[in-house]
């Protein structure tokens, strides 16, 4: 066991020290981080706070597609960013709906009270809306969400985020007393091609996606007026406007100056076009405020090994500290069987939640980032290596016990020189389960921030663009086998010569 031990705790070190050493950077006199959403708008205008920021003098991140709403206001409130793009409807209709809010000087109001600032209305209304193919629309003779009531057999899919807000489905299900029950939540930006593929009839949209003009969709009327105005505002903390005013009056400098024709050409470019956000927003600053953006062209390697060192930083530390955690409780639950049951039960109810989930719930704990995903990838790497733990050792015959009894051998003694070395095979099998899972589940820690390869996958689904999700799922996939490999070898060294099969 000190074998395995040492050599993960050796792993995770040098990983840790190589992370923290490729990633030190120079520190400006001002740190600002931005947030964006996982859809394209948010992450446009995050990248064009961030450029904004960066020419007033201060170092930016932009830490993009961080999920939905909760965890952008959540990650807001406790400092975990400094700045990100929301809508007045969202504010007022999901974040502050328990608050009688009028008009705008009334919101900004209720959001100092938090702490929070807000920039006057960028220019343009991003409503929600409900769209079906024109062709199909017009099949049926559906021009309003009212008409939608006559066919109560259509398949519907609506984003995520829209199927739980007060303001989304069930809010209008409600309104417009909507009999439908093939109703499904998915991923926004792959709801286009259910339209297109048949799969479904119709989905919410926003009403400066540029996929509405490609895709020929017919947006509903909203008869009954249900969704508000959503305008588009940059939120910010309120203790930027004393240690920033220069990034504040930057981000001020915004403020109407985004029309619907501009941000709906900006979203085209960027999911039609294939054109990074980053460049986007460059020719943008400087075709309305004559300034040169500090833009170098995306580097695919440079990315590569970004991807690569977050990756192996979540993998490698949680996965290490699983070993040097389960190991001791595989022993404890072998020894001790009423205290066993309760660890493998308490290791299996954690397996069963699902990962999103479970990376979530870090969030309050630990903010976003690296730190929640790396917690909730340990506690998900301890099963396997508890269970064949457990197993190895209650496997080993009762004649070899006695025997090794008999050479009065001390207990700590039968363990470190008979049973572990027994047990090592179905060790290692349990940590090669491991670290395969968490290789792969290491993907979703993206969606809080924590970078890896699953960034790349994120932005090629967000975008459409299958090479993107193919630069993350490649070396995912490569990782994953490159992890079993090693364990391969690992199994040489650790597993006395007589024991190898």
């Amino acid at each position: 066991m000190k074998r395995v031990v040492n050599l993960a705790v050796r792993f995770a070190l040098f990983t840790l020290l190589l992370c923290v050493t490729q990633s030190g950077n120079a520190e400006y006199p001002t740190s600002i981080r931005i947030g964006s959403k996982s859809f394209t708008e948010s992450v446009i205008l995050g990248e064009l706070a961030a450029q904004l920021s960066r020419h007033a003098g201060a170092q930016a991140e932009h830490r993009k597609q961080l999920g939905g709403t909760r965890i952008l206001w959540n990650a807001l409130l406790s400092d975990e960013i400094h700045v990100y793009p929301e809508y007045t409807g969202t504010l007022v209709h999901e974040i502050l709906s328990h608050e009688a809010i009028s008009g705008e000087q009334g919101l900004g109001q209720v959001l100092s009270k938090r702490g929070v600032h807000m920039t006057r209305p960028l220019g343009f209304n991003n409503t929600y809306a409900l769209g079906m193919l024109n062709k199909r629309a017009v099949e049926l003779g559906i021009a309003t969400i009212s008409d939608l009531s006559a066919y109560p057999e259509l398949k519907l899919g609506f984003s995520n985020e829209f199927m739980d807000r007060a303001d989304g489905w069930p809010g209008l299900r409600e309104a417009y007393g909507l009999p439908h029950r093939n109703v499904r939540g998915l991923d926004h930006d792959l709801a286009y091609r259910g339209l297109v593929n048949g799969d479904l009839d119709a989905t919410d949209l926003y009403s400066t996606d540029a996929e509405i003009r490609y895709y020929d969709l017919k947006l509903l009327h909203d008869n009954l007026n249900f969704f508000p105005e959503y305008r588009a505002v940059m939120l910010y903390r309120a203790d930027l406007v004393q240690r920033a005013p220069d990034v504040v009056a930057a981000l001020r400098r915004l403020e109407g100056k985004l029309d619907q024709t501009t941000m709906v050409d900006m979203n085209a470019q960027a999911k039609l076009d294939r054109i990074s956000e980053t460049q986007i927003v460059a020719d943008f600053i400087y075709h309305r405020f004559g300034m040169r953006a500090h833009h170098a062209p995306p580097n695919r390697w440079s990315a590569f090994i970004e991807h690569t060192r977050a990756h192996l930083l979540l993998v490698v530390i949680s996965l290490c500290a699983a070993i040097v955690v389960s190991i001791p409780l595989g022993i404890i639950a072998a020894r001790h069987l009423r205290i066993g049951q309760l660890i493998l039960a308490t290791a299996g109810i954690i397996q069963t939640i699902p990962s999103l989930a479970l990376l979530v719930f870090m969030i309050p704990l630990l903010g976003i980032g690296g730190p929640p995903a790396i917690l909730a990838l340990f506690l998900y790497s301890l099963l396997p290596i508890v269970r064949n733990t457990y197993i190895g050792l209650r496997d080993i015959s009762l004649e070899i016990r006695e025997s090794a009894e008999a050479l009065g051998l001390s207990s700590w003694a039968r363990l470190r020189l008979v049973e572990l070395p027994m047990a090592m095979p179905t060790i290692l099998a349990g940590i090669k389960t491991s670290a395969v899972i968490n290789v792969g589940t290491a993907t979703l820690g993206a969606l809080i921030g924590a970078g890896g390869y699953g960034q790349p996958i994120l932005t090629g689904i967000r975008l459409d663009d299958m090479g993107l999700i193919l630069q993350g799922a490649v070396p995912a996939a490569a990782l994953a086998l490159l992890v079993q490999g090693l364990f391969e070898l690992a199994e040489r060294y650790l597993v006395p010569k007589g024991l190898r099969l």
